[in-house]
């Protein structure tokens, strides 16, 4: 093998890596927003460590959590946007900046939106092949918070994203269309 084929085949090594954590990064956005707490757990090394700033503990501390604040939200939905991955051997610093929505309302309508813009601060690490998170920083970097009022027709149009077994998500695979 000369040179050439070496250098090519860890260029390749590395850009799969970063596709599989970004592929992390998007799942725990995945899970969070569909409160799919395997699927966020899936993201994380079982000794992991996760610093949200109003919570900070291991990463079954931070799941119990989680299920119980995103409870008082009607929805919430991450954006995932500027990713930076640098890799390292087994070890790799992911900083994803994200916008963060959280949506709250009453039986009328009438609630809040708490945006965030923040920073995803990872380090990962490959282990038996797999890349996940090891310790998680959150990096707060503005917020704003909107008056929502009147939203009580939430689910009379069209297909609305649920936090359950029947969002969209889960039943797309098998869709038919009308009459078919």
């Amino acid at each position: 093998m000369d040179s050439r084929d070496h250098t090519t085949e860890a260029a390749l090594a590395e850009l799969v890596a970063r596709q599989q954590i970004a592929d992390v990064i998007y799942r725990y956005a995945r899970g969070i927003d569909r409160m799919d707490f395997d699927l966020v757990r899936s993201c994380y090394h079982p000794d992991a460590y996760d610093d949200h700033g109003g919570f900070a503990g291991h990463v079954e501390e931070f799941i119990a959590a989680a299920s119980e604040f995103l409870q008082r939200w009607t929805a919430t939905q991450h954006f995932m946007g500027n990713m930076l991955i640098e890799i390292d051997g087994d070890r790799a610093r992911a900083e994803t900046y994200a916008v963060a929505y959280h949506r709250r309302e009453d039986a009328a309508g009438n609630g809040k939106d708490d945006v965030m813009g923040i920073r995803y601060v990872d380090r990962f690490e490959r282990r038996d092949g797999a890349w996940k998170i090891a310790h998680r920083v959150v990096a707060n970097e503005w917020r704003r918070v909107d008056p929502v009022s009147g939203a009580k027709h939430r689910n009379q149009l069209g297909v609305w994203g649920r936090r359950d077994a029947g969002d969209v998500l889960n039943w797309i695979m098998t869709a038919a269309a009308p009459g078919r």
